[in-house]
């Protein structure tokens, strides 16, 4: 609706006559208004104190100096907060350092089955790239640890019986020239709840282990963030290998399955709700304190369909202490289309329009973070992750993950 502008009103008022008065009458009045001037000066300056200091509780402080504020002020910025667990341990909050370029490749679990494999696969790697980094996936979707490892839930996690220790692989990787960085998927785990039930989800009310689909497609459990001893399995493990030297670990899958309504219905009612994404920030927060403890630092990473799919409950700025995200965008995964209940989102055309679609449709969500653009997926050949890679750093995108 339109309103009509009826302007300014202007109110005049009539002014008294004041120029019949006498000069004695006026005198009169300039002598009285001095004295009254006078009067309440003096009255304001002898109450005036009294009422400052009635006002004042007890227990506060003088005024601070400008001086004293500036000190202050510098001082805040150089000391740090810390949270505390359940334990009464101190946890670093999230931190807001000046963010490094990050430049990597990333390898396959496949380059892991030996020394020599891991060798190889690090000599086809693309030179003159400006690769600092190497990614080495230590614990993959699915729950398999690819490396030697001492904690003893993954004892029925190993991937296959003779593995490179965490050692090893450091040093193959330094000796290249490469600084070490490993990737852990989190709860997309399904070997943990088959070793331990209590890992996982379970169903509200009959308290049984819940699987992502009918058992004749293939349904499996989930690691569950809500399982202390899931999220302290996965620590254990983030301990382990930050503390063998890695400078980097990147945490993919904090996410929660792709829950049908269904399956809603069976579940903790909490998972229903967006609260549930404290515990996700929680879990996090755990294995970067962890993480930090031992010298390295810990990237999220979350991949572009996640997203897409409205599966974001980690990022969470004002609960998660972690300030850098890698965006892994997946173009085998992304190519057979974005399904959510609403939308189908189509990517077609070259690797680098997939990726530009991707990218405009997530970083809204990522706003609040550092990014990394992780560009992945078995279709697409290395040729073209870089020609992509090159154009998401015309449009700021400085920091990047090949493979």
């Amino acid at each position: 609706m339109k309103f009509k502008n009826k302007g300014r009103k202007i109110y005049k008022t009539k002014e008294k006559n004041y120029y019949g008065k006498s000069a004695a009458g006026k005198a009169f009045s300039i002598g009285l208004t001095i004295l009254l001037i006078g009067g309440i000066g003096f009255i304001g300056y002898s109450v005036a104190e009294p009422l400052v200091n009635y006002s004042k509780k007890k227990g506060d402080k003088e005024p601070v100096s400008t001086s004293e504020i500036v000190t202050a002020t510098e001082s805040a910025e150089i000391t740090t907060s810390y949270f505390t667990d359940d334990s009464g341990e101190k946890i670093p909050p999230r931190q807001s350092v000046k963010f490094e370029t990050y430049k990597a490749a990333a390898l396959k679990e496949t380059d892991l089955l030996s020394a020599d494999a891991l060798e190889l696969a690090i000599g086809k790697l693309p030179t003159g790239q400006g690769i600092e980094y190497l990614e080495v996936p230590l614990k993959v979707k699915g729950g398999a640890v690819y490396y030697s490892t001492n904690v003893f839930l993954a004892g029925a996690s190993k991937a296959y019986p003779e593995m490179l220790t965490l050692e090893q692989i450091v040093n193959t990787v330094e000796k290249a020239g490469y600084k070490p960085a490993a990737v852990i998927s989190i709860f997309n785990d399904n070997l943990l709840p088959v070793t331990d039930g209590s890992t996982g989800y379970r169903t509200y009310s009959t308290d049984e282990q819940w699987i992502d689909n009918d058992p004749a497609a293939g349904g499996k459990p989930w690691a569950s963030p809500y399982s202390e001893l899931a999220v302290d399995y996965n620590a254990d493990i983030a301990g382990e290998i930050s503390a063998a030297g890695f400078q980097k670990v990147i945490c993919s899958d904090l996410v929660f399955p792709q829950f049908r309504q269904s399956d809603l219905e069976l579940l903790d009612p909490e998972l229903s709700l967006p609260s549930r994404s404290m515990k996700m920030t929680a879990a996090a927060n755990l294995l970067n304190d962890r993480i930090l403890k031992n010298g390295s630092s810990m990237f999220v990473e979350i991949s572009a369909a996640d997203i897409i799919k409205g599966s974001k409950d980690i990022l969470q700025p004002m609960l998660l202490n972690v300030n850098t995200v890698v965006l892994n965008i997946n173009i085998d995964e992304l190519s057979s289309g974005v399904y959510t209940s609403e939308t189908v989102y189509d990517f077609s055309g070259s690797v680098t329009e997939k990726a530009e679609k991707a990218v405009k449709l997530v970083e809204s969500d990522l706003s609040d973070f550092n990014v990394v653009i992780r560009l992945s997926g078995n279709s697409p050949s290395m040729m073209e992750l870089i020609e992509t890679r090159d154009f998401l750093i015309k449009k700021g995108y400085s920091s990047f993950v090949l493979g």
